[in-house]
């Protein structure tokens, strides 16, 4: 993580002054929107036309000019109390009238590349709905606009919004030919009636239309707030700045998207599959939330919608560098089980997809390696067994999911991992 992104999130976490009523008027995000899509289709440009975040702040991001990690940013959905239509700011840009907030969401921005599926997937756990991205001047569908509408599907993401972007670079009877490949393309598939809203995210047209669509096919799910907290760390850092004195170092830091119930400021927690010991056995990892934050606000308790930070006890060193991400954190004796093999009933697709060439896919094989996605956990494994449609598998990483958690799978083809499938786990 960059530096500047390091300070503004100790700014966050560790700043005591600010509570969850630090404002009347500050709303806290309710919904998780994902933003997928083919490399260079203006996921990340959209993100920031919306929020005024740059998510690509990573220092290789910012050199290669892609996303490579997930990017998180928040906003607030505003109606003009004199024209009615939707906007993000706080006087009218269409007749100058007053706005009124209406909700306040997260971005979660995935990466389009197709080596940095995986990542994507990760995403797809944390989603409550998704804005779809296409870009009108390139033939539809590219190959992970294909993956990524399947991993929607798989990963049970059903509220989704197409966006045709970069209409700015195509006359009309491009835009035209364009959208009817759209509508071919999500044709039988989880999108087959989503919205198509030509926008340009370059030049903020259409946005309007964009936030009226939000609120209308993006509903706030229910959250069962009594249920025991889950909580899907999703990035883990160090918040401390090099050098700094060692009576002020602050705990690590883990971030992510609370599936269920509820965290309070002074909560024991544990994180789950935990760390090695001497013994090469995996422990639980405890520890005390010192701090929470959401939505750029510090607060004493956090439910379901948005993403979160949690400050900790924690050594920093546990916490740096993503290396929490995919563990679990909840109540101590009150978290879901650790697997360390799997036995699960397999869904394969009929043919592979996110390569130009779409091969018939071929049943999973005893000794095959393949890779595994649950909520925001991968692992690497070895099927021991398959007959039919029951594959059994060992792991090389625990991951920790509750029984009905859906399992995704990759396998390897053409030197990449490709997302052939998913499975339910039967023990």
């Amino acid at each position: 993580m960059v530096q500047k992104d390091k300070e503004k999130t100790t700014k966050t976490v560790t700043k005591k002054k600010r509570s969850r009523t630090t404002s009347k008027k500050h709303l806290f995000p309710e919904v998780n929107i994902g933003t997928i899509g083919h490399i260079a289709h203006g996921k990340t440009t959209l993100v920031k036309m919306l929020t005024g975040k740059k998510t690509q702040e990573h220092s290789e991001e910012i050199k290669r000019g892609l996303t490579i990690r997930l990017g998180y940013a928040d906003f607030t959905v505003r109606k003009c109390k004199k024209c009615g239509k939707y906007s993000v700011k706080e006087k009218c840009p269409y007749c100058g009238g007053e706005t009124e907030p209406i909700r306040r969401i997260s971005f979660v921005d995935a990466p389009g590349h197709e080596t940095l599926m995986a990542t994507m997937l990760t995403g797809a756990a944390t989603m409550d709905g998704a804005i779809l991205v296409i870009a009108a001047n390139e033939p539809c569908p590219q190959p992970q606009t294909r993956e990524h509408l399947l991993a929607l599907e798989i990963s049970g993401v059903k509220n989704i919004i197409i966006v045709q972007n970069k209409i700015d670079l195509v006359d009309k009877k491009q835009a035209l030919e364009n959208y009817n490949q759209i509508k071919k393309f999500v044709k039988g598939s989880i999108a087959e009636n989503a919205p198509i809203i030509p926008i340009s995210a370059q030049y903020g047209a259409n946005m309007e239309i964009l936030l009226e669509a939000i609120e209308k096919y993006i509903p706030t799910p229910k959250r069962d707030l009594k249920a025991e907290p889950i909580f899907l760390i999703a990035r883990s850092f160090d918040v401390n700045r090099p050098g700094v004195d060692v009576l002020k170092i602050n705990g690590g830091v883990i971030g992510g998207i609370l599936k269920q119930g509820k965290l309070k400021v002074g909560n024991k927690i544990e994180i789950l599959p935990g760390r090695k010991n001497e013994k090469n056995e995996w422990i639980p990892i405890q520890t005390k939330i010192t701090s929470l934050a959401t939505g750029g606000v510090q607060t004493k308790e956090i439910v379901p919608g948005g993403s979160s930070a949690i400050g900790t006890e924690l050594d920093p060193s546990t916490a740096k560098s993503d290396a929490l991400v995919g563990q679990i954190a909840g109540l101590p004796e009150k978290m879901p089980p650790v697997w360390y093999k799997l036995k699960i009933k397999v869904h394969l697709l009929k043919r592979v997809v996110g390569s130009k060439d779409e091969l018939e896919m071929q049943p999973l094989k005893t000794n095959e390696p393949i890779m595994i996605n649950a909520w925001t956990s991968r692992s690497v494994g070895v099927i021991t067994s398959a007959h039919e449609n029951i594959a059994e598998m060992s792991l090389k990483l625990p991951i920790c999911v509750s029984k009905d958690a859906r399992i995704v799978i990759s396998r390897m083809i053409g030197q990449k991992w490709r997302l052939v499938g998913y499975g339910e786990i039967i023990e």
